[in-house]
């Protein structure tokens, strides 16, 4: 860099820290400057000085200025076109291992290095989670951005990999700040107040959650067990507040009735397999007796599904409601039990590519668990009844099988399902030939 240019960016810098900004929801062109005396500090207590400016800037942009910056990401904070082929040159005239390692450098976007600087500032990496959840909202629209996704989902899978996430028991005597987000996050099944929250944290229930040092008081990911006696088929019962508690240490199951991502802006950075995972080590020890674990799931995406496969109806079934939850109770046996195959089907049978359609079955079935029983009414919520179809699923985790049903899907996607799931999936055209045309 070149004398005059430290003087002007000196000089830029000091007009920053004396000028007050005024309508900062506009002004973008002052965060850029920012950014860019950021990029041009050597030393540590500038560069976190300067970051928690740029944070502050960020903070008071509007939908606009948020535009503006992404877009200033995107085409002015990529790697140097000219820079990048002149190390590709030099690779390829010379291919060791300094010349590979300047060409990485030379390839990596700027934007890579200012994320890391404004990550030294206080509040940085809950800033970069922020401005992720900001461009997420932004990408349908604007494709062009999805460069700086990549780099932002880069970076953050390195800051929040298993090394830095501390697990957390909650219960009643975590902070009220904690318990708050917990009620605000919850994705699943909604908390309906302070005593739903505290029936679920009573000593037949367990909460666990990971969080970041970077992020106090912000779970990334909770879990919510009940432990029972039996394999639980439906969520009204863990979730009737009026249910007596019950010994913890007479359980036989684990069932994990919740899970609920809490950042928007780190979506596509995996904890769930690790929180499970650890879960189950955590309980192992805790209870002795305790040796069954399993999810109840929804089938979320199943009921659209179901509308658009009318063909594989009995004309019987397709003359049914799917959102009168009056009508579906009174269903007869012999429609019940052709939804159940139908949902046995969706989740077996239809794809994403190879792997399973349906979302919670990729990630249950790619951590090792079987598919085990399909509940008819498992969940009767108007949000259960609009996604799953009142439908509800157990995936089982058998820690002698879960690395060998790993691998499997990992390798050929299989789908590790109990025979009488196999069996209703099996029966689904079988049933369609046997209705008369």
């Amino acid at each position: 860099m070149t004398d005059r240019r430290r003087q002007f960016l000196r000089r830029f810098w000091h007009s920053v820290r004396l000028t007050p900004i005024r309508k900062r929801g506009q002004d973008v062109d002052h965060l850029l400057g920012v950014c860019a005396a950021l990029l041009s500090q050597r030393g540590e207590v500038s560069t976190a000085r300067i970051a928690a400016e740029a944070i502050a800037a960020y903070d008071h942009l509007n939908d606009e200025g948020r535009g503006a910056f992404f877009d200033a990401l995107a085409k002015d904070y990529s790697a140097s076109a000219a820079d990048l082929q002149r190390a590709i040159d030099a690779y390829q005239i010379n291919p060791t291992p300094l010349n590979a390692h300047a060409l990485h450098q030379a390839a990596e976007p700027r934007r890579q290095e200012l994320f890391r600087r404004l990550n030294t500032g206080a509040g940085g990496t809950q800033l970069l989670v922020r401005l992720r959840a900001d461009l997420l909202q932004t990408l349908d629209d604007h494709p062009e951005r999805a460069s700086i996704d990549a780099d932002l989902v880069h970076l953050l899978r390195w800051w929040f990999n298993r090394g830095f996430l501390v697990l957390q028991r909650i219960d009643w005597r975590t902070s009220a700040t904690v318990l708050e987000r917990l009620i605000a996050y919850e994705a699943v099944h909604q908390i309906q107040g302070w005593d739903d929250l505290r029936r679920r944290l009573e000593a037949d229930r367990r909460c666990y959650a990971f969080f970041h040092p970077a992020l106090r008081d912000e779970p990334l990911i909770f879990i919510e067990v009940a432990l029972t006696s039996r394999l639980a088929g439906d969520v009204q019962s863990l979730l009737d507040i009026r249910t007596p508690v019950a010994d913890p240490t007479h359980a036989r199951w684990a069932m994990f009735y919740s899970i609920t991502n809490c950042q928007p802006g780190l979506r596509g950075v995996s904890f769930g397999n690790f929180l499970i995972k650890q879960v189950v080590e955590d309980l192992s020890r805790d209870f002795r007796s305790l040796r069954k674990f399993a999810t109840l799931s929804p089938i979320p995406g199943f009921r659209s599904w179901l509308l658009s496969v009318r063909h594989l109806m009995s004309p019987e079934l397709a003359t049914v409601s799917l959102d009168n939850l009056e009508q579906l109770r009174a269903l007869s046996t012999p429609l019940l039990e052709e939804i159940r195959r139908l949902c046995a089907y969706y989740l077996i049978r239809e794809k994403r590519g190879r792997a399973p359609l349906n979302s919670v079955a990729r990630f249950h079935l790619a951590n090792g668990a079987r598919l085990a029983r399909l509940n008819w009414m498992g969940d009767t919520s108007s949000a259960g009844i609009a996604s799953s179809l009142g439908m509800t699923a157990n995936y089982v985790y058998r820690i002698a099988e879960v690395e060998t049903n790993h691998e499997a899907y990992a390798t050929n996607f299989d789908v590790a399902r109990s025979v009488t799931v196999e069996r209703l999936a099996r029966e689904v055209n079988r049933a369609k030939s046997a209705v008369p045309a």
